[in-house]
């Protein structure tokens, strides 16, 4: 009886991957796309339920993916480079898991089979942020929730 093979991301570096297989990781969360803030004195992130305008609320999924760094030039572009300052993403993030050698969550599609387990585990914005066009200042609307690992 042969083994069955092992899935990429427990056999292959972050650095090392395809671009299809660094785009594949991406958990379909939304929490990256939240505005965060950073204590200057401290350097502690605060996460908001704030979201960049591009994302899609209801599919958590960058509205335009291709353009975003044209159209929001502080977004930042997750690459295989940018591993030792993950620590800003979410402790559920499949890149921050990865790189931390804790694998992929079981609601995590790559491992589920089906791109909603993310949802209807509870892990993704659906449903509880606004977008930055609704104008609310984001120090009120701070939360402790994204920076949560599930």
């Amino acid at each position: 009886m042969s083994k069955a093979p092992v899935p990429f991301w427990e056999s292959t570096p972050l650095a090392q991957m395809s671009e299809a297989q660094w785009e594949s990781l991406c958990d379909g969360c939304g929490r990256c796309c939240l505005h965060k803030l950073e204590d200057e004195d401290t350097g502690e992130i605060y996460h908001t339920s704030v979201a960049c305008r591009l994302l899609d609320l209801h599919s958590c999924r960058c509205s335009d993916y291709a353009h975003r760094k044209a159209r929001v030039p502080d977004c930042i572009q997750l690459s295989p480079a940018d591993i030792p300052q993950f620590v800003w993403l979410p402790p559920s993030c499949a890149y921050r898991r990865v790189a931390e050698g804790r694998g992929l969550a079981p609601w995590h599609p790559l491992v589920s089979g089906d791109p909603d387990t993310v949802h209807t585990a509870g892990v993704s914005v659906r449903g509880r942020v606004v977008s930055e066009e609704e104008g609310d200042p984001l120090e009120t609307r701070i939360v402790v929730w994204p920076g949560r690992d599930v």
